[in-house]
């Protein structure tokens, strides 16, 4: 589709959601890395992120769904077509106390966390200091090798998910229940279909403030230890799936990979599976970092390292 021919009908077809050209994308990313959008709109409530969508495939406009931008490298040559942002941001609790409804856009922490845990209602709190947004989470089945209280457990987002309401890849809206999800390591059948998040429903146990509290804390510990400050090192958190038994970063700490610097990317120093950004790094940087540790660690291991984190729009 030629944009710039057909950009007054787009705006026509997405009104009344404004819509902005040209738009970085690097802030809105974990990473801090990539080119510009040609298009984006912000999609507050589940009605317009419904709208946005259903818009985008009517006009066989390409399009993406961002929320918090984590676990994704956007390319140095940016994203064709439109970047749907999803902000996405009720928040319910309903009737019986124990459930909340949450918009996909709400950021799992620190605002549904610390609301939860306010309340003294436990299961989110493991996820505390992972940067994603609900939608995000059931993408990915989001989820952590908690050290406290199970003892390097890892613990399923989907283990406390009830329902959700979904945008269906056949534009149909529905409630569904976790097992629609397929969830998996890493994976969910948001990977396979076309469907959309536009709303989750958690079921959670109430807990003694202080003790999630104090699961948080170890937990924090647990991952400031290993994990780098995004502050410091913006990054996408692991680059690559999870080896059961070996582990990816131990891998590429064998072969000496560690530490290992390219423009302004490097594989970090305290853990050799996630690579941050140093300062103004370009994803072809971390591209290279990537292909580097993948082709090491098959030569010289024989395991193969499959790309954890969604590669997106033109390199």
């Amino acid at each position: 589709m030629d944009l710039r021919a057909h950009l007054p009908q787009i705006r026509r077809e997405l009104a009344p959601l404004p819509v902005d050209e040209d738009v970085p994308l690097s802030p809105l990313t974990t990473f801090r890395i990539g080119g510009r959008a040609d298009l984006m709109v912000h999609a507050r409530t589940p009605d317009e992120l419904a709208h946005a969508i259903l818009t985008a495939r009517r006009l066989g406009l390409p399009h993406m769904l961002l929320g918090k931008g984590a676990n994704i490298l956007v390319g140095d040559q940016g994203v064709r077509g439109l970047v749907i942002r999803s902000l996405v941001g009720e928040m319910e609790f309903l009737d019986d106390g124990r459930r909340v409804r949450t918009g996909a856009g709400v950021e799992v922490f620190p605002d549904l966390i610390v609301e939860t845990v306010r309340r003294g209602l436990g299961g989110l709190h493991h996820f505390v200091g992972i940067p994603s947004t609900v939608g995000g989470a059931l993408w990915q089945n989001l989820h952590f090798l908690s050290p406290a209280p199970a003892r390097e457990r890892t613990v399923f987002i989907e283990e406390v998910l009830e329902s959700a309401e979904i945008l269906t890849e056949e534009g149909e809206r529905r409630q569904v229940g976790v097992d629609y999800f397929r969830f998996g390591y890493d994976d969910s059948i948001l990977h396979h279909r076309a469907d959309v998040v536009l709303t989750a429903t958690f079921r959670l146990e109430p807990a003694p403030t202080a003790e999630l509290r104090r699961v948080m804390r170890e937990n924090l510990a647990w991952r400031d230890d290993r994990h780098p400050d995004m502050w410091l090192y913006p990054s996408a958190g692991s680059i690559f799936q999870k080896i059961e038994g070996v582990g990816a970063g131990r891998l590429i700490d064998q072969c000496g990979l560690k530490g290992r610097v390219h423009g302004s990317a490097a594989i970090f120093h305290k853990h050799a599976n996630i690579i941050v950004n140093l300062g103004g790094a370009r994803a072809s940087e971390v591209r290279w970092l990537m292909d580097l540790a993948q082709e090491t660690v098959l030569r010289e291991t024989g395991y193969e390292l499959i790309s954890e984190i969604g590669l997106v729009g033109e390199f």
